[in-house]
């Protein structure tokens, strides 16, 4: 405890540091300010229930705030932000334009950042009038649904949109942490005290207080294994040939040092669960018996299927986004190669073989969690506290702290102070010093 006060000391006494946390904290805050600032024209009284429906709903709704289902300004969140940086991110792989201009360096990120906020107005202006058509109805709205009220409405939630994403970019640029994936745990965050205190009600009604610490005691083991996905890495090592530089008397030797190349377990992130989550959308559209068994989250065959997609897709997303021909012709022209293999095609077949290796291992293991809550829900869980147990929220919230977290280190460590962790658990504190080339690559 006094080690934790000590450090917690060293964190307020570095300014920069400082300054970054408060700047964040105020800028937290007036998100969520506006996460309650209702519509113009609308009684929330009378608003269609959303986050009761379960499903993909109940996720928006999570990744929102809760402020989905109250009709706020800031209703469809970063999630149109986070659906325009998905199309650049695919389009760079199959449009030379947008290849072009990822490989232009700081000049081509300006200009992918742009045309990212251009798709997320086009998206905001399509999902805006859909989601006041579904979730807020005519009865919320006493004045009516003039045409006006709907160009004033659908302006309001795009610039709410455009101004979380803003919120999100100061974060990034002055405050601490990546601000778009912060306001998203922020938001899942938001949902957990609420959702505590429901479950805790039900049990001690129910007499189930001993089940209540088992299930605190289950979400803390998975929040375990949910790390060991985020932190699994495989780092390959890269030796760098010793290169003569310079002339006569002023001939010096650069390169000779080893490196590593990282490869996480789970290279795709929650992609693989988002595009899954979107899919099982069309199962439910047919209706029917086939409908109803594939549009229930707590379901065997909804879950079964669920599970196949993620694998899929994570075998799809890697292969897109990992390209060992590419890596090792980056090595080669870096004059760099891995101990023992030669450069070239060789060390393309064993980057790839490798990559391969971890893929189904950390497929399974992505898919394992991602259907975790119809676990708990099927244990007698009640949904908001069963979301907690896995998925895409828990991935979100684990990755995000562990990347905060290795903020904070680099920060105290520049300083010669101890880190938050002395065993060195947070990656990118390694006493090795050991240096990535996933962003050369």
């Amino acid at each position: 405890m006094k080690g934790l006060l000590t450090t917690l000391k060293h964190i307020w006494s570095v300014e920069e540091l400082r300054k970054r946390i408060i700047y964040t904290l105020l800028l937290i805050l007036v998100y969520r300010v506006g996460s309650y600032i209702i519509l113009p024209g609308i009684d929330a009284k009378q608003l269609v229930s959303s986050s009761d429906q379960g499903g993909i709903l109940a996720l928006i709704n999570m990744f929102a705030g809760g402020a989905f289902s109250r009709a706020s300004v800031m209703a469809l969140g970063i999630m149109p932000y986070i659906s325009a940086s998905i199309v650049m991110q695919l389009m760079g792989m199959a449009v030379p334009v947008v290849q072009k201009m990822q490989k232009e360096g700081e000049s081509g990120r300006k200009k992918i950042t742009r045309y990212t906020r251009l798709l997320t107005i086009v998206i905001c202006l399509f999902q805006g009038p859909t989601y006041i058509a579904a979730f807020v109805g005519s009865d919320a709205v006493p004045g009516g649904m003039t045409i006006l009220w709907w160009m004033q409405t659908v302006s309001i939630l795009t610039a709410g949109t455009m101004f979380v994403t803003w919120i999100g970019e100061r974060i990034t640029d002055r405050g601490l942490g990546n601000g778009v994936s912060l306001i998203i745990t922020i938001g899942i965050i938001a949902n957990l005290p609420s959702a505590f205190i429901a479950e805790l009600a039900s049990k001690i009604t129910g007499g189930g207080m001993v089940l209540m610490l088992i299930e605190i005691v289950v979400l803390l083991f998975v929040i375990l294994l949910t790390i060991l996905l985020v932190q699994g890495t495989r780092r390959i090592p890269v030796q760098t040939a010793k290169r003569v530089i310079g002339r006569g008397n002023r001939q010096a030797e650069a390169g000779g040092q080893r490196s590593y190349i990282p490869l996480k377990l789970n290279q795709s992130g929650v992609m693989p669960i988002i595009f899954a989550q979107a899919l099982m959308f069309i199962p439910a559209l047919f209706g029917g018996s086939v409908g109803s068994a594939f549009s229930n989250p707590a379901g065997v065959w909804y879950n079964g299927l669920f599970f196949l997609l993620i694998v899929v897709f994570t075998y799809f997303y890697t292969a897109i986004t990992m390209n060992p021909n590419q890596m090792a012709d980056e090595l080669k022209r870096n004059g760099s190669f891995i101990p023992g293999i030669k450069p070239g095609r060789d060390t393309s077949e064993f980057i790839d073989n490798l990559i391969s290796k971890l893929v189904f291992p950390g497929s399974i293991f992505l898919g394992i969690i991602a259907i975790l809550p119809a676990f708990a829900m099927n244990a007698g869980i009640s949904t908001g506290f069963a979301y907690f147990f896995g998925g895409t929220s828990l991935l979100i919230m684990v990755g995000v702290v562990l990347d905060t977290l290795q903020q904070i280190e680099s920060h105290l460590l520049n300083r010669h102070y101890d880190g938050l962790m002395k065993g060195g658990r947070i990656k990118g504190r390694n006493s090795e010093s050991a240096v990535s080339m996933t962003q050369s690559l």
